[in-house]
């Protein structure tokens, strides 16, 4: 039971490892998933590895090929438009409900994780940028108190994070980022209707011309 227990906890660890690399790109899509240097490289055994590879398949983000490894799925200009669609009415409910919701405590914890991606963008630092522009989108869900957003988020959150996340316009993200702020706090629902879907395009065009980039440097 102890030791059922340590793998459980371990595949967690593994899987978010797994996911952070994703996310941030280190791990490129068609990658693939090697449980034994993966359980190499973290110093686990196989089964924690198989573990997490299962729940990044269930998460969408990992697939596997018949008679083949595990890879980092491969994305479509398709997936990047149906998701961006799901998206953008997802992200704008919910930072409308944040708004209308939130607390002075709420408040304070989004402004935290924005002075972090500010201070990450000045500084230069992608990946840290990256993580506190997520954590900025995630945080708007949590304070929008709505139980089924929340259950969406655990299906849609790490998809949408893997194709939209890794910008590289650090500033100009942390700018709108600061209006979207603004305007939350200001509970102004109607401006925040017309932030939201504006800024989402941005990162869906982002995400088209890396896709593209991706496939000429294919060919």
């Amino acid at each position: 039971m102890v030791i059922e227990y340590r793998a459980e906890l371990e595949s967690a660890r593994v899987a978010r490892i797994l996911r952070d690399d994703i996310m941030l790109g280190r791990r490129p899509p068609g990658s693939r998933l090697v449980e034994r240097d993966i359980a190499r490289a973290l110093d686990v055994s196989r089964l924690p590895v198989r573990e997490a590879i299962k729940m990044l398949m269930l998460e969408g983000i990992v697939v596997t090929r018949p008679r083949s490894w595990a890879v980092v799925r491969e994305f479509s200009m398709k997936d990047i438009r149906d998701f961006g669609e799901v998206r953008t009415v997802f992200e704008t409910l919910a930072f409308v409900l944040a708004a209308e919701r939130h607390d002075e405590e709420g408040a304070q914890r989004l402004a935290v994780i924005l002075e972090r991606e500010e201070q990450a963008a000045r500084n230069g630092e992608v990946e840290r940028a990256r993580v506190a522009a997520a954590e900025f989108h995630a945080t708007a869900v949590a304070l929008a108190g709505n139980a089924g957003l929340d259950e969406l988020s655990q299906v849609f959150l790490p998809r949408l994070r893997w194709l939209f996340g890794q910008h590289d316009a650090l500033f100009d993200m942390a700018d709108e980022h600061r209006e979207i702020y603004d305007a939350l706090v200001a509970r102004d629902a109607d401006l925040l209707r017309e932030l939201i879907p504006r800024h989402l395009l941005r990162g869906r065009a982002a995400a088209e011309e890396r896709l593209r980039a991706r496939l000429a440097q294919a060919i």
